[in-house]
């Protein structure tokens, strides 16, 4: 038990499918897993309208606070999903991290170093209450059927579904699914079931997490030492986390016994030394890992998903693991909605797995590198990091070589098929294939400060950016409505004006007002620049210059792109 927060039992409820009477089993998407990234893609796939299972073999949250950084795309993600205000709210924020070699700072960096976003770069939040604000946002949702205790024991393809063998106190059934989602975690009993496997990296080293709970007037930023005087010759990391607790991994080499580092007498003398005698805290959880860098080959088994953990594993340096399994989900579930209304082929699905694996491959790569700066394992590669460190304090270039866990940003699908390709010439990080970059705007004839992306929400939507009202001509305005009625795949694309300045806001189209020109900035935006978005946010499309109506032909065949069509 912990000291700080008391775990909730979730209700075992027999399955439809045991009754006497029956009913029918067949479901468009079946979600193996409730932790975070089963959570996430269950709401999302309720909030685009599909019906989603969603089984779990346990009746509570994640014990200990495992996950703990979630980063400002991930924020933005859980925005969509109802979560992300909630997790603000009760977790702890911060952007400024430090590194120090024995006693001295050698290098900080700022994760938000421009004004103007509404998340900050990293919210601190112990797993389990993620989890718990995640299974709350379920019971607000009816085309969720949560099921704890509900144990897959069997996955098998046939006559196009899959079918679930389901194992229960009151007995075994069987669900069919169009589509499974695999969320069930690093070990995964479904990718075993499958016979399926990861390649990768296993690193020989041990770290323990120790979570205290203790009054400390630190700041909200991430610590990390190297061979600080508490812990000579390895590493050491400190987080807060909610309710005054203070996360503390101490690495303690291959040959670390893990069940004797976690006895009390081994902890308590460690963290001592680091906080000094005089400081008053609680042991509140302890546990002992090691690390895998690796991937699945492919995301995608036929009607067979997998997300998250379950699809990829990185050390913790960096908080890729669950910011890369939510940006998995919000990758998926648009697709996936697509398919199973008939708008698109199955072969979309397979670029969620281009994607996804490509975002993985960046991860992994990243992952390692700060893993093996962190975890040298060659005399020569020690004699580097200390040559890097030591000069860090005085020069510039070997603060960017400094690596104690390169941070979780957003993938940029830049090689995307889905993208269709700039035929004019742009400033900026906004191009095909980049998450939406935030910006305050008000909506035209109402001065409340608001915020781009939930204007933009999880739809195909057009940004077009224009002066003023003036500029939207009988033309721009019928072409744009038109923009709205379902074409081509039966998809409709919202449009969303961006206005320069303030002005008579129109009856007949949505409009935003750029109002600290923070949007054109980013985006590069002139009169008539225009950028098509996909559901999850990222760019499809962008030209300099839509005339209209010839602009709708344009828009129609990017929108087939990034469907998959063409």
């Amino acid at each position: 038990m912990l000291k700080t927060f008391q775990y909730p039992t979730f209700a075992y409820r027999p399955a439809p499918e045991l009754q006497p009477s029956g009913t029918p089993s067949r479901h468009p998407v079946v979600v193996v897993g409730a932790g975070p990234v089963g959570l996430a893609a269950a709401i999302d796939l309720a909030q685009h309208g599909v019906p989603v299972v969603l089984l779990d073999d346990d009746n509570t949250v994640s014990i200990g606070s495992r996950g703990l950084c979630y980063a400002k795309r991930t924020l933005e993600i859980l925005d969509r999903l109802g979560c992300g205000q909630a997790v603000v709210d009760k977790g702890v924020t911060w952007n400024v991290g430090r590194t120090f070699f024995r006693e001295e700072e050698v290098f900080a960096f700022n994760l938000l170093s421009e004004a103007d976003h509404q998340r900050p770069g990293m919210v601190n939040l112990q797993q389990y209450y993620l989890e718990d604000i995640l299974v709350r946002r379920t019971t607000q949702l009816p085309l969720i059927d949560l099921r704890w205790q509900h144990k897959v024991v069997g996955v098998q393809s046939l006559d196009g579904a899959v079918h679930v063998a389901v194992d229960t106190v009151d007995g075994a059934y069987t669900l069919q699914a169009d589509w499974l989602v695999v969320a069930d975690g690093a070990r995964s009993p479904v990718r075993h079931m499958m016979g399926l496997d990861m390649e990768g990296k296993v690193f020989k080293d041990r770290f323990l997490i120790a979570d205290v709970v203790m009054q400390a007037d630190f700041p909200a930023e991430r610590w990390f030492w190297f061979d600080p005087p508490f812990h000579p010759g390895q590493s050491v990391l400190l987080h807060r986390e909610a309710d005054n607790v203070w996360r503390i991994d101490f690495q303690l080499g291959w040959d670390a016994d893990p069940q004797e580092e976690k006895k009390p007498e081994r902890v308590l003398p460690r963290i001592q030394a680091m906080l000094g005698p005089d400081r008053k805290f609680e042991l509140e959880w302890v546990s002992v890992y090691t690390f895998q860098c690796r991937r699945m080959e492919r995301f995608r088994h036929g009607r067979v998903l997998f997300v998250g953990d379950a699809a990829h594993q990185v050390s913790p340096f960096g908080a890729r693991g669950a910011n890369s399994g939510l940006q998995d989900v919000d990758n998926l579930v648009w697709k996936l909605k697509w398919v199973l209304e008939g708008r698109a082929s199955e072969a979309l699905l397979d670029t969620y797995s281009d994607e996804r694996v490509a975002a993985a491959d960046e991860n992994l790569l990243n992952s390692t590198r700060s893993t093996d700066f962190i975890t040298p394992k060659s005399q020569a590669s020690q004699d580097f990091r200390h040559a890097v460190l030591s000069l860090a304090r005085d020069h510039a270039f070997a603060r960017s070589l400094v690596n104690s866990g390169r941070l979780s940003v957003p993938a940029h699908l830049t090689g995307s098929s889905l993208n269709t390709p700039d035929s004019d010439a742009f400033e900026g990080r906004m191009r095909p294939g980049a998450p939406l970059d935030d910006a305050p705007i008000c909506r035209a004839g109402d001065p409340t400060l608001r915020w781009l992306l939930p204007e933009v929400g999880n739809r195909f939507v057009l940004l077009w950016f224009v002066d003023c009202v003036e500029d939207l001509t009988p033309q721009s305005r019928a072409a744009l409505s038109e923009l709205r009625e379902a074409q081509g795949c039966g998809t409709a694309v919202e449009p969303l004006v961006v206005l320069g300045q303030e002005g008579p806001a129109p009856a007949d189209l949505p409009c935003v007002v750029d109002v600290r020109g923070v949007a054109a900035r980013r985006f590069d935006a002139r009169c008539g620049t225009a950028y098509l978005l996909r559901p999850d946010q990222h760019v499809a499309a962008r030209w300099r210059q839509l005339s209209w109506p010839e602009g709708l032909r344009t828009v129609r065949s990017a929108l087939d792109k990034a469907l998959g069509v063409q």
